[in-house]
């Protein structure tokens, strides 16, 4: 009687082979919000702390402190990676990526109102990375229509149920009213394939356009109705 370990490897080796498919999309690379592994490779690092608060929190005319710390942190490896843990963490004091406070605020402003997909997409597949309010909502839209839970969108966000469950139905609502203000006729029906009344008989056919077209505002029974019941 053969062994039941040898049978069962005989009986898997002669199984047929299948294949399996998987998302190889690789994660963008992007730092989390609590990675702060580049500070091993900061040029600043072995500085003495009061020679680095010297350099890297001068006071406001302390020029040539100033330029010191931008000399060293022009040949920094790990710039970069510093100037964005300073927007990320809304750090608004010292120099940060060779840049001094007054120098960062202009992307400080843009920070709240970026969109940037690449973001988007690693919070989606879990990353946990610092998000704006677009891109949280963007993501809050990509939960609702991929069909995701109230707990697992709170658990890639980072905020409670209760707010998951919030950021869903505004999603709901925002997937809705898109579809219903911005609704294009179906390239076979009726609408689609009437031409415009400018158009002559008989004419010649107008070269096929090699862009997307942006969708425009239609007055769909949708729209109609769904205004009446508002008044």
């Amino acid at each position: 009687m053969p062994h039941p370990l040898a049978a069962a490897r005989h009986a898997l080796e002669t199984l047929p082979m299948r294949h399996i498919t998987t998302n190889t999309q690789p994660v963008p690379d992007l730092r989390g919000i609590a990675d702060i592994s580049w500070h091993d490779q900061r040029n600043c690092r072995d500085l003495d702390p009061a020679e680095a608060d010297r350099l890297f929190f001068p006071a406001p005319r302390a020029h040539n402190d100033i330029a010191e710390a931008k000399t060293l942190c022009g040949a920094c490896p790990v710039r970069q990676a510093c100037f964005t843990h300073a927007l990320d963490n809304d750090i608004r004091w010292g120099l940060w990526g060779g840049l001094t406070e007054a120098e960062r605020k202009p992307w400080r402003a843009k920070v709240a109102k970026r969109l940037d997909y690449q973001r988007v997409r690693a919070a989606l597949m879990g990353r946990d990375v610092h998000l704006s309010a677009a891109e949280r909502e963007a993501v809050s839209r990509a939960a609702h229509v991929r069909g995701w839970s109230a707990s697992r969108l709170a658990y890639a966000l980072g905020v409670d149920l209760d707010h998951a469950r919030d950021l869903l139905r505004e999603a709901r609502h925002a997937v809705a009213d898109r579809d219903r203000y911005w609704k294009v006729p179906a390239a076979d029906s009726e609408e689609a394939s009437t031409p415009d009344q400018g158009e002559e008989a008989g004419s010649e056919a107008a070269p096929e356009e090699t862009f997307c077209q942006v969708p425009r505002q239609a007055q769909t029974h949708e729209l109609i109705n769904a205004l009446k019941k508002a008044a």
